[in-house]
């Protein structure tokens, strides 16, 4: 039991499990433990236990002593309602040192969460991820393997901190995380279009998902001709030694009459390890594989020739069309071999689906095992039952409809299974769904060209009102005389750069409502001044460049901190708290932080920004290179703009503290001395477009008279 608890895929221990009687004395002892809630005393004698189930490894309290000797409380979450309670009812404490005591406890918290985070990653990279199963080793790196095509998918990477962890795991270079700079589910990206509809043949086995995620009933179309194919029962064995020797000799079998065969595997490791024991009866076959996908074209072309094997994972699974050499017809057709029941059903109907095309002959036959991960986790214990009452001697197979129905029975739990797993992805894309939808609406105003004047002008207003706010009505006092004038005073000019003397106006008899108007008329008349300076239509593209930057960099920033989030909040259930609310509650603060620090930045780069205008002695632009006005200042964003479509986003604005002149647009920066931004490509002026020297006449009117 301790085995199957912490080691469930040691080869010794399935084996064992072949055994006569084996596999239900573990379910019974495991059954005993589980009633008299015992099992704890199992999991103590181990480092880490394995659920393979749902796809999680747990470290032990034996396990957290081992890694830490010194520090058993190193890896354990401390219960933040508790302690946030202690420190709140604490009255040794001052308010500065409780904010400190509340700081240092959610600093703590979050480092043993990252801690248990990326030991639980390195564990699920050793114990549950297969080289030439779930990824291939290529070049140096670790490039994942789509389970359902069989394809490899370079640039993508797992999540979370596994692919480091895999990567470690494989001894290559651990490469830093990916930065997420968009993100939706596939279920909330087709439901934005108006009308769905599509056409699969293998619809019907996820019904259930298609009408409680999208709403859409699935029919069933009768076929152009009627399948004549012979799907046979399937083929149980106690091993997969007795499997594969099964499986050689149906293909020698089939390859001897001249029928081609295709042989479906769910992995590299299978297919290869097939080819090799082909190599031995020197039967000739091809391969394809994730390794050898630039050869699928070639593979695939002779794979309906007479007396052909094609070995292949599902990338031969998925709308292949096999054409069927001269006499194969005659001979009963493509003949298909599926050497293990894949986790879906739709794989395994996707595989058959390659024989018996268009009412074409053809037949298939599925050959399982109880080593088999399907088996194994799901169906092994009934089926070890059945054969230890028939008394199967090794090398004996059962074949009925029976099993084919109880397999397919274990198929449609994991299915279900995976289904939640998805559904409740969808619930925390959901709550970012919303937050998604305001940012990119807001960021289409500026792709689109909408005039942002007036909005931008209303920002700054606002921003204004609500600095002067924060330190008059907002600070706890009704009275002018508790007022911090100074720092206001500092702030206002620090955010917008405007220097109003705000003491001497409260001095005046002034009111809140008073100070907060002065303000926002002193806001709005700078913002007028620098719009005067460099004429209308430049200041139009400097204000949707301004807007798309912001957004983009702190989108950016803002879905960096919901990926970290969602890395721990799992750990939350440990508090008796459920991890979907905490993330909710938590996401919708932060972006509320967002959307506070987006008009923030905003309106400071609008009117602290440097435009300098160009001089009116100043020859033209040279035809067709759009002109751009130089932007000084610190974390002022440059970049060129594309005509007829705003500004293209840019790279990352300077870093915080870049001395005014050196930031990239600046005159005399080497950004100004490349010429055209993006490597010298030529940026041209539609004729109908604003003249980029701010006159406000059109270029063909103007500087592209001679164009």
């Amino acid at each position: 039991l301790e085995v199957q608890r912490g080691a469930p895929k040691n080869r010794g221990f399935m084996k064992l499990l072949a055994e006569t009687g084996v596999k239900k004395l573990i379910q019974d002892v495991e059954s005993d433990y589980m009633r008299d809630k015992r099992l704890h005393e199992i999991d103590e004698e181990l480092f880490f236990t394995i659920d393979e189930r749902r796809h999680n490894c747990d470290l032990t309290e034996k396990g957290r002593q081992a890694i830490s000797p010194k520090n058993p409380e190193h890896f354990i979450l401390p219960d933040l309602a508790d302690e946030l309670t202690r420190i709140d009812g604490d009255e040794s404490l001052d308010e500065q040192n409780r904010a400190r005591a509340r700081e240092d406890l959610h600093r703590t918290y979050d480092d043993r969460a990252e801690r248990l985070q990326n030991l639980s990653q390195l564990l699920r990279a050793y114990s549950l991820y297969e080289k030439d199963v779930n990824y291939v080793m290529q070049e140096g790196k670790v490039i994942i393997v789509d389970e359902f095509t069989g394809r490899m998918m370079p640039g993508r990477r797992f999540s979370d901190g596994l692919h480091q962890a895999l990567e470690a795991k494989e001894n290559v270079k651990v490469e830093r995380d990916n930065q997420t700079l968009a993100t939706i589910t596939l279920q909330n990206y087709f439901r934005m279009y108006d009308k769905l509809a599509g056409m699969t043949g293998t619809a019907e086995t996820e019904e259930g998902e298609f009408v409680d995620i999208y709403d859409l009933e699935v029919v069933i179309i009768p076929t152009n001709r009627p399948v004549v194919r012979d799907d046979h029962e399937d083929q149980l064995f106690r091993t997969k030694r007795e499997k594969f020797a099964a499986v050689i000799e149906e293909i020698d079998e089939m390859h001897r009459a001249g029928r081609p065969v295709l042989v479906g595997t769910t992995s590299v490791e299978t297919s290869e390890l097939i080819s090799r024991m082909l190599k031995r009866t020197k039967i000739p076959h091809a391969v394809l594989n994730a390794k050898y996908h630039d050869r699928e074209a070639e593979i695939v072309a002779k794979a309906g020739l007479g007396g052909a094997v094609t070995i292949a994972t599902n990338m031969a699974g998925r709308g292949t069309d096999i054409k069927l050499g001269e006499g194969v017809r005659e001979a009963g057709g493509l003949h298909i071999i599926g050497t293990e029941r894949h986790e879906a059903r739709r794989i395994d109907r996707q595989l058959r689906g390659r024989s018996g095309r268009q009412g074409d002959p053809g037949s298939s036959r599925f050959y399982l095992s109880l080593e088999d991960d399907l088996m194994r986790l799901f169906q092994s214990e009934k089926m070890a039952r059945i054969m230890d009452r028939l008394g199967v001697e090794e090398g004996e197979v059962i074949e009925h409809s029976f099993m084919t129905k109880a397999i397919e029975r274990a198929q449609k739990r994991v299915e279900e299974q995976n289904f939640s797993i998805r559904k409740h992805l969808l619930e925390y894309d959901n709550v970012m769904n919303r937050q998604r939808e305001i940012i990119y609406k807001r960021r289409l105003q500026s792709l689109e060209g909408e005039d942002l004047a007036e909005e931008c002008k209303n920002l700054v207003q606002d921003i204004a009102a609500a600095t002067v706010f924060e330190h008059t009505t907002e600070s706890g006092s009704p009275h002018a005389d508790d007022w911090d004038f100074a720092k206001l005073r500092q702030e206002f000019g620090q955010r917008l750069g405007v220097d109003l003397d705000f003491e001497s106006l409260a001095l005046e008899g002034r009111k809140p409502e008073d100070l907060r108007d002065v303000a926002t008329k002193a806001v709005l008349d700078r913002y007028e001044e620098r719009e005067a300076l460099v004429g209308p239509a430049v200041y139009r593209q400097f204000e949707r460049f301004v807007t798309l930057t912001t957004i983009d960099q702190n989108w950016k920033d803002h879905l960096y901190s919901l990926d970290r989030l969602r890395e721990g909040i799992g750990l939350r259930a440990y508090g008796q708290k459920d991890p979907l609310l905490e993330y909710k509650k938590e996401a919708f603060q932060l972006f509320a932080d967002l959307t506070d620090r987006l008009d923030l930045q905003t309106a400071e780069r609008l009117l602290k920004t440097e435009i300098r205008a160009e001089s009116p002695t100043a020859p033209p632009p040279p035809v067709g290179v759009a002109h751009r006005p130089s932007l000084v200042g610190a974390g002022a964003p440059a970049g060129p703009a594309g005509p007829g479509r705003g500004p293209a986003p840019p790279p990352p604005p300077t870093g915080r503290g870049t001395p005014a002149g050196r930031a990239a647009g600046a005159p005399g920066s080497s950004a100004d001395r490349r010429g055209p931004a993006g490597g010298g490509k030529v940026q041209r002026v539609g004729r109908n477009e604003p003249c980029p020297c701010g006159s406000g006449k059109k270029y063909k009117k103007c500087h592209g008279r001679n164009a």
